[in-house]
Order: structure tokens, then C-alpha cells, then sequence
């Protein structure tokens, strides 16, 4: 019998393309995702959806406990700063209660979970860079801290239960299937303006900088975590500013369009760049495709999916 996984937030940007690394590893896949940011034409046909919301723990009791999976990847998250602002509370029900329904009711079924987590927002502005995962979280935002209390409880369960859990803490993911809808996905959204002719507005004067990471180097990295207990920064370890990705960006749809400069929001980070060391030596992972690749790989798909509506 094949070997069955389950993907919650499996019709979101990452968690789609983890859907389709593991029907193309030969697992039976179901999805778990509420569709509230989702998009279920993500969805491979041979995944099975269930739309159900992980703060329902009766209902994702009631799937896991039927599929019974040799791993959960849960990447279901309310993953806005902004929106983690001005309503901290879903944002803690979401992430942390949500969190803790997924990794209790694993337990119930020895399946061990990987907890995608954020780098950047976690560890704050004052943190050395590259910044390692012994550093003590110091979060800006509610969204950093519901991801903090969350990972403490998947290690929490994983000391207890001696069940594998990881954690992975993501740099800035970008690649195809990213909405431009939102605040996160900024090589999404500066796609988008290129697209449509408009000019976009470089927070922090265009200053700030992150980690950004190729969406099929951060699948290949969740994959090898299954069955693995610890921490993991997930990024490449290279600091790129956000003119510099409005450059290339430009650069690869062929157009000169100046944007505008606006200061940093509320909750957002000056810069970012994670050490990988721990992932490389445990995992035995490295990112694959460097920013400029991956910005023109990204731009070429998701103009393609713009086009097509």
C-alpha cells in the first residue's frame, strides 16, 4: 500500500507544490486547507481536498485519524503581519491553537509533523547575522509571536510523545503560484506591477533586506525533514534588498518603471539573513537555484498564471 501524507494549507502557495513533491514520490496525498487564502485549482487532481479549518479539532481529528499518515506537513497558517496587527487574535487562534490540534492529534496516529515557522519575523532587528537558530526569538509582530508559541508546542509534543517533530523556519519564499494579493509575496506583487504597467511602493525606502528562498528548494528542504526532531533554518544564507529585487524583476520583463518610496509598516523587519549550517549538516540540504534564476523563473510562471486568470 502506498505511503499516505497529509498537507494542511495544501492548496496555498508552498503547501501546493508540497502536494505535488510527494504525489510525484508516490504518496497518496490528502489536503487539508479552509480555503480562505487558498485556491483549490491548486490542487492536484490526484490529492484528496478536504476543506475544514484546523481550529475545528473534531473535524481534523476525524481525517487524520481515517488516513492515518506517516507524516503531516502543516503549513495551514494566518501568515499576514499586517492582518496579525489588527486582529492578533485569529492570528493566535489559527496559529497556535491550530498548531497544537495538528501536533495533538498526530500523536494519536505516530505521525510525525513538520512545522513550516517564519525566520525573519521570529528573531527580530537586533539579532547577528547570519542569524543561527540558537538565537532567542525577539518577534516585532503578533504573527511572530503565535509562530513562536507554536513551535514551542510541536517541540513540546515531540519531547513528550518521542514522536520526530520538526520545525522549519522559512526565509522569504517566492516562486510560481504566489499571490500577489497580500503583503508577503513581494516578488508576487512586484510581478504583478510589472505586469500591469503599474509602480509599486518600496517599503523602507527600498532598504530593507531578506532571505529570499526558491519555493523548490524550501519543498525539497520540508521533505527531508520528515521524520527528523529539531529546528531548522530553511533559506540561503544571502541577503538581497528590495531594490535590488524590483531591479532584477524589471530586468526580466524587459520594462523601466519607476516606483515609489514609502517607509517601513508597522511590524516589519529591517533586515534578515539566516545561517543554514544546521540543515545543511543534519539534513543533508542546500538551496539549489540562486536569486537571479529564481526571480526570472518566477516572473516567466506567474505572468503565464496572470494571463491565464
Amino acid at each position: 500500500m502506498a505511503r499516505s501524507a497529509i498537507v494542511t494549507g495544501g492548496a496555498g502557495f508552498i503547501g501546493s507544490h508540497v502536494v505535488d513533491a510527494l504525489l510525484a514520490d508516490g504518496y497518496r496525498v490528502t489536503v487539508v486547507d479552509d480555503l480562505s487564502t487558498g485556491d483549490a485549482r491548486r490542487v492536484a487532481d490526484e490529492a484528496d481536498l478536504r476543506e475544514l479549518d484546523i481550529v475545528d479539532r473534531p473535524a481534523l481529528e476525524a481525517v487524520v485519524t481515517e488516513v492515518r499518515p506517516q507524516a503531516i506537513f502543516h503549513l495551514a497558517a494566518q501568515a499576514s503581519v499586517v492582518a496579525s496587527v489588527e486582529d492578533p487574535r485569529r492570528d493566535c487562534e489559527v496559529n497556535v491553537v491550530g498548531t497544537l490540534n495538528v501536533v495533538d492529534v498526530a500523536g494519536g496516529v505516530g505521525a510525525p509533523v513538520v512545522f513550516t515557522s517564519t525566520g525573519g519575523a521570529l528573531y527580530g532587528d537586533a539579532a547577528p547575522m547570519p542569524t543561527s537558530e540558537d538565537q532567542i526569538p525577539a518577534p516585532l509582530s503578533p504573527y511572530g509571536a503565535s509562530k513562536w508559541a507554536a513551535e514551542a508546542y510541536v517541540n513540546t509534543w515531540s519531547l513528550s510523545s518521542g514522536v520526530p517533530h520538526a520545525v522549519c523556519r522559512l526565509g522569504n519564499v517566492y516562486g510560481p503560484r504566489q499571490s500577489p494579493h497580500g503583503e508577503a509575496g513581494v516578488v508576487a506583487i512586484f510581478t504583478h506591477h510589472l505586469h500591469t504597467g503599474q509602480a509599486p511602493k518600496l517599503y523602507g525606502q527600498g532598504k530593507p533586506t531578506r532571505d529570499y528562498v526558491y519555493v523548490a528548494d524550501v519543498v525539497s528542504a520540508l521533505l527531508a525533514a520528515a521524520g527528523k526532531a529539531g529546528t531548522y533554518n530553511i533559506a540561503t544564507s544571502v541577503e538581497t534588498d528590495v531594490s535590488t529585487i524590483w531591479r532584477e524583476l524589471s530586468s526580466a520583463a524587459g520594462k523601466d518603471i519607476e516606483p515609489e518610496l514609502a517607509d517601513l509598516r508597522p511590524g516589519e523587519l529591517q533586515h534578515s539573513r539566516l545561517d543554514i549550517t544546521r540543515a545543511e549538516r543534519e539534513l543533508g540540504w542546500r538551496p539549489q537555484v540562486p536569486i537571479s534564476e529564481g526571480l526570472h523563473l518566477t516572473y516567466e510562471a506567474l505572468v503565464e498564471e496572470f494571463d491565464q486568470g
